[in-house]
């Protein structure tokens, strides 16, 4: 992922602090308090990853394969595959059937880029249509869906945003990432973004890159987190902020959190597994899990520990 690159030399001049609370996110926590255990998965964006062969994946694993391997380490993904292409549910089904030996995974897909990219949410109705018969072939291994508008969407667009919205079927979950820096420097659009998600159920994407600091909202419109972490390389800094994370996911479970997705990104995804492998033990650690931990085929010595 290029989102928030910086320069390596820049990282340890970043403010990595996470912002208090808002309003809106302690009013939405308070009132899920007391309905349920918290759900955490944990999980990356891409299966097809071949610099984790050797790593995670047999050394001669084929490319065909690499998702029955992949659901062997994590119990999610954020399926990015969706984003470039309306899947039907022949081959939705295929990918359900190499999942099966891991009855807990979720398939988070992206909406696809020919309805927020292209059509830009207007006059996309027949192809949400295709999208969502796609995915429902997940069955019960389908998570919440992922609907990311473009860097250049602007506040401008809010009203084909929410009609877009509005209109969407209400049985599955869906996480809205806005990208443009208008959506967060101006009060009023923030607000009524925010506010417009929690009237109609539906969440908010949290990105932590290291550029793009106003990204990391920490805005909650439904008691769920969607959490896209953008690291880099394993820089010290990122255990850091893994360590940030999970402090404050903690306290939002007191606080009355249902669930927390937390995606994995790097600059380079060869250490998506490495630094996925930290958060899995931080959390269960905190909360008293027992996560899965993807499993290293070679361990370097003192590398996990």
């Amino acid at each position: 992922m290029e989102f928030g690159r910086v320069d390596p030399h820049e990282l340890a001049l970043i403010d990595y602090t996470l912002p208090a609370d808002p309003e809106l996110t302690i009013k939405t926590l308070k009132a899920a308090k007391g309905k349920g255990e918290l759900q955490v998965h944990v999980g990356c964006a891409k299966w097809g990853r071949k610099e984790w062969l050797g790593k995670i994946y047999p050394p001669k694993t084929k490319e065909a394969n690499f998702l029955d391997e992949y659901v062997k380490h994590f119990d999610c993904i954020e399926l990015n595959a969706t984003f470039y292409q309306v899947y039907g549910p022949e081959t939705i089904s295929k990918w359900k059937e190499k999942a099966a030996a891991n009855p807990g995974f979720k398939f988070c897909p992206k909406f696809s880029q020919s309805i927020t990219h292209i059509r830009r949410l207007k006059n996309a109705d027949e192809l949400t249509t295709q999208y969502y018969n796609g995915i429902m072939a997940f069955g019960d291994q389908l998570g919440p869906l992922f609907l990311q508008v473009g860097d250049n969407y602007t506040p401008k667009s809010f009203p084909e945003l929410k009609s877009y919205l509005e209109h969407l079927p209400k049985d599955v979950p869906v996480f809205v990432e806005v990208r443009h820096k208008d959506w967060y420097a101006v009060p009023e659009v923030r607000d009524n973004l925010f506010n417009t998600l929690h009237e109609l159920n539906i969440g908010a994407v949290i990105t932590d890159a290291s550029g793009r600091r106003d990204c990391v909202h920490m805005e909650l419109p439904t008691p769920h987190a969607f959490i896209r972490f953008v690291g880099n390389s394993l820089d010290k800094t990122d255990y850091k902020r893994v360590d940030d994370w999970v402090a404050r996911i903690k306290d939002w479970k007191e606080q009355g959190l249902q669930s927390v997705w937390f995606f994995m990104h790097q600059h380079d995804e060869r250490y998506s597994p490495e630094l996925c492998d930290y958060v899995v033990d931080e959390l269960n650690k905190a909360l008293g899990l027992s996560l899965h931990r993807p499993q290293f085929i070679e361990r370097e010595k003192g590398m996990f520990d």
